[in-house]
């Protein structure tokens, strides 16, 4: 296990707090249990994770100053994720690798775009022209890719830009989209007057790479 997991932490329906005692079992939160476990050896796999299960009752103010008052509450690195019924695994998978993204540097050179996005098809050929390496993510087909990828432009673009594609980082430095790599490749980079066609944000025709 890494030094450094992430830690999910879990509020159950159970434990006791003076004369009350919680006697009934709660299926939800069995449920998310087994979600949590199983969201770690598939979808997470790879990624260090903690999980802590708690009492609810018997800790209760804990989760309350949190906003948390209805088991099961989840936590990921103590921000409530989920609460109130069974976890979506979607909600799990996304917390976890975006708080992972945001402490662990990502070295060497990689582009995030989709294969509907011609920015992206020229980011490729502009470092494959150059004889760069790089590895590819698909932020369609791979929803970890996603999520990796926005926890880590937001904090560079703002929360509020709508974000496209590609995203690049050469060396584990961000660069930006295709029209930010003619220093890097030393081409001659063709501007995209089109900008924002790529967004990742519905109806959003702001730029943030291309």
């Amino acid at each position: 296990m890494s030094q450094n997991p992430i830690r999910v932490t879990v509020f159950r329906w159970a434990g006791a707090w003076g004369p009350f005692k919680v006697n009934i079992p709660c299926g939800e939160c069995s449920l998310t249990k087994d979600v949590i476990q199983d969201t770690i050896e598939t979808e997470l796999a790879g990624v260090p994770v903690v999980v802590d299960m708690r009492d609810w009752l018997t800790e209760w103010w804990k989760p309350l100053f949190k906003g948390g008052w209805h088991a099961p509450i989840v936590l990921v690195e103590g921000k409530i994720v989920s609460q109130g019924a069974a976890l979506n695994r979607g909600v799990l998978t996304q917390a976890v690798i975006e708080a992972h993204a945001r402490r662990t540097p990502s070295p060497g050179n990689h582009v995030f775009g989709k294969a509907t996005c011609p920015h992206c098809v020229r980011a490729k050929g502009y470092l494959d022209e150059a004889g760069i390496d790089y590895a590819y993510h698909d932020v369609v087909k791979e929803p970890r890719a996603l999520y990796k990828m926005l926890a880590r432009v937001k904090p560079i673009v703002g929360p509020k830009t709508p974000v496209t594609v590609p995203q690049i980082w050469i060396d584990g430095k961000y660069v930006g989209g295709a029209d930010d790599l003619q220093k890097i490749t030393q081409l001659d980079v063709e501007p995209n007057t089109d900008r924002g066609q790529c967004s990742l944000s519905t109806g959003s025709m702001t730029k943030t790479a291309a």
